[in-house]
């Protein structure tokens, strides 16, 4: 948070200002942001809002910068079961936070603030869950290679973007969603092995 010289920033309303912010991009889009929405829906001065944030790419990459995007990855006890765990998102619809990051996510390629906001809600989790299930499976005696698992961090991260700017709920089916651990991912990490029956 940026601040200028004077009174204290009020972390209440820096809390206030970035739910309302979040709130306006999940119902209305990254185009309804600015300041005077902001402000009317806070029942706060626009002052306010740009003694903490200079712009409304920076406001919004601090609201997204704080997402979890990437649930933690859980050791599963198998490698199939962990690489499972890093789409099993896929299966529920758009959250609130989610509805928020698909509304910014065509506006980030032009926008430096917006991509690190996204980059830090969901690229560098990923990248840290899928080195998680790496190790897991190097303990186990299962390794993958490092190759491997950047290429299976790239095809996850690429179903995660598709989830935030494809048409409807952003959900896939159970049904879908084996398939695509099975007949996809299993097949990047351990392309030798056999995968689970369907």
């Amino acid at each position: 948070m940026s601040g200028t010289p004077g009174r204290p920033l009020s972390a209440e309303l820096s809390e206030q200002l970035l739910a309302v912010a979040v709130d306006i991009l999940a119902e209305e889009g990254w185009g309804r942001l600015n300041s005077d929405r902001v402000a009317a829906r806070a029942r706060a001065g626009k002052a306010g809002i740009y003694r903490r944030w200079p712009t409304m790419s920076a406001l919004a990459k601090h609201a997204v910068s704080r997402f979890q995007l990437v649930d933690p990855p859980e050791d599963t006890g198998s490698l199939r079961g962990d690489v499972a765990a890093l789409v099993d998102r896929l299966r529920r619809p758009l959250s609130h936070e989610e509805c928020a990051v698909a509304s910014i996510v065509g506006a980030a390629r032009h926008d430096d603030d917006l991509r690190a906001g996204l980059d830090a809600a969901l690229v560098r989790p990923l990248t840290l869950a899928v080195a998680a299930v790496g190790e897991r499976a190097a303990a186990r005696h299962e390794p993958v290679p490092e190759a491997r698992l950047a290429l299976l961090r790239s095809v996850v991260e690429a179903f995660y973007w598709q989830r935030y700017t494809a048409a409807g709920d952003g959900s896939v089916t159970p049904e879908r969603l084996a398939r695509l651990v099975d007949d996809v991912l299993m097949p990047l990490v351990a392309p030798e092995r056999e995968t689970a029956p369907v």
